[in-house]
């Protein structure tokens, strides 16, 4: 292994901007040698880490005083992200036109049964069972970088199961009243969990207000796929005076020529009868690579959403692959800038790749596999997981339902095209 002397200048520069989040000095350069790990070492567990760096003579840290720094220290998770985001916007400042995509995707743990948001379930991209976290994404790009602005692990839902648990645990009555205090024990652990969980759409909604809120990013308009399409989510975008392209899938309908039709079929039927109505067209995209499509617009309108512009795109001339389906609130933006904005939305899948390749960003932050120690939840696989000391569980049965606290951190990732990226931790 390669000694860690000290906290390289790449990483003391990014981190230096959330030297106010932390209150003790000693306390900072312990998360920053920590982050340093992350990105450097092989070993990315805490035992790992420490075990790499070299002190000056005499200032020898142990590992316990690295772990209560980095995991045990009340910094506010809140205001470091407030943080993050504030530094993302200054550089994004002057660099051109810029696009807010937002996303989930599946963080693999096969032996992390134990970290926080790891459930068993359906991977439905690998087509098989698999232990995996549910991570919704914000990223802000434009032509010269990539910036992780929002991170968040889903709390997997355990309500079938609890549900299971309660009926088979109910007896017809309870003579004593230990039976019933723990009777209603559980009952309220089950409706706590109820209330906590929240679906990717709603996660989704609260990071847009958030955002909004804060006020970084006032010329950013934003790109997302159905998966996270809400009626929600796009009237606070439009309230926020911003503008949204979304795709849509093959079977939602659309008013077309007085009758609700899907738009699959409407698309076959302009193929096949009016093949001159697609319009080829040269974009742009955020790489600056020039593109060419063939597309079909109009103002149509939807069920709920109203009227919008639909956009039907081919990349081949004769039109012979599957269309993509695009809308958008912008009644006034042409076809090509529809499709350049729906192109950002794609800076959301580079940082999933980034967070997840190579050993430098592994799963460290979350297993302290063999330590002894309480598993640690983790945001991403890129930097400081929420401390143990915030979360909180409680048995029910063989259910353990356990839980972040409200002032749980969030993690974010920054990068561009040049150079060792920078990472903000979460407590």
């Amino acid at each position: 292994m390669i000694p860690l002397i000290g906290v390289p200048a790449t990483i003391a520069q990014g981190m230096s901007a959330y030297r106010d989040v932390f209150c003790r000095e000693a306390g900072f350069e312990h998360v920053s040698r920590y982050i340093s790990g992350l990105l450097l070492s092989q070993n990315k567990t805490l035992q790992g880490i420490h075990a790499q760096q070299v002190y000056p003579e005499g200032k020898a840290v142990s590992r316990r005083a690295m772990h209560e720094a980095v995991f045990e220290a009340r910094w506010d998770s809140e205001v470091l992200m407030q943080q993050h985001r504030r530094q993302v916007g200054l550089r994004h400042q002057g660099c051109g036109r810029e696009i807010i995509s937002l996303d989930w995707t599946l963080s693999h743990h096969e032996e992390g049964e134990h970290i926080y948001g790891v459930k068993r379930a359906y991977d439905y991209v690998n087509h098989c069972m698999s232990r995996y976290q549910s991570v919704v994404t914000g990223v802000i790009a434009n032509g010269q970088q990539i910036d992780g602005i929002a991170v968040e692990v889903q709390l997997p839902d355990f309500s079938e199961a609890e549900r299971g648990y309660l009926r088979m645990t109910a007896q017809p009555s309870y003579e004593q009243m230990e039976q019933v205090k723990q009777r209603l024990l559980e009952l309220l652990h089950y409706h706590k969990n109820r209330l906590a969980y929240r679906k990717r759409t709603e996660m989704v909604v609260d990071i847009v207000r958030q955002i909004e809120a804060e006020g970084q990013f006032p010329q950013a308009d934003y790109a997302f796929d159905n998966g996270v399409l809400t009626l929600e989510l796009t009237q606070l975008i439009e309230a926020s005076g911003k503008h949204w392209v979304s795709e849509i899938e093959c079977s939602r309908l659309i008013l077309w020529n007085g009758q609700w039709r899907r738009v699959d079929a409407v698309a076959t039927e302009l193929r096949q009868q009016h093949l001159e109505s697609f319009r080829p067209l040269q974009v742009h995209a955020r790489n600056g690579e020039l593109k060419f499509f063939w597309a079909f617009t109009k103002t149509l309108r939807l069920k709920r959403y109203g009227r919008k512009r639909l956009v039907i795109v081919h990349q081949q001339p004769d039109l012979s692959d599957p269309p993509r389906f695009l809308l958008s609130d912008a009644l006034h933006w042409e076809s090509a800038r529809v499709i350049q904005t729906w192109s950002y939305r794609w800076a959301c899948e580079i940082f999933h790749e980034f967070c997840a390749s190579g050993d430098r960003l592994r799963v460290g932050s979350g297993a302290q596999s063999g330590s002894g120690q309480t598993p640690l939840s983790f945001k991403l696989r890129s930097a400081v997981a929420p401390p143990a000391s915030h979360l909180s569980g409680q048995e029910i049965g063989k259910i353990c339902v356990c839980q972040a606290s409200a002032n749980g951190g969030t993690a974010a990732l920054q990068s561009d095209t040049g150079g060792l990226p920078a990472i903000a931790a979460s407590d």
